[in-house]
């Protein structure tokens, strides 16, 4: 009776270490890489930003830029000017307009 049960208690090995290593490589080629890459993207394009681009702000307001400092810019809107954190630029409504025609 007490081989049975040391049989039993002996059984884990390293089946559940490689599950657990097959879990973390799916979830990095499923949510964590492409999440860098999109991070990348927004960087990129926050950099390239140039006078007369059209953006979008992460909070939806559409504007047209008119002066680029190295940290923020500023927008030009349907009634006035906005300063804006190049952080907070979503899209770039130049390039979208431009595929559109």
């Amino acid at each position: 009776m007490n081989s049975v049960i040391l049989q039993a208690q002996q059984g884990g090995g390293f089946g559940p270490l490689l599950l657990m290593g097959g879990m973390f490589v799916i979830m990095y080629f499923f949510m964590i890489r492409p999440q860098m890459k999109k991070m990348k993207e927004a960087k990129k394009f926050q950099e390239a930003v140039q006078i007369g681009d059209k953006v979008v702000t992460v909070g939806g307001i559409h504007g047209k830029v008119v002066e680029v400092g190295e940290k923020d810019i500023v927008m030009a809107l349907d009634q006035g000017r906005m300063r804006v954190e190049k952080a907070a630029l979503s899209a770039d409504k130049t390039v979208s307009e431009a595929a559109q025609k």
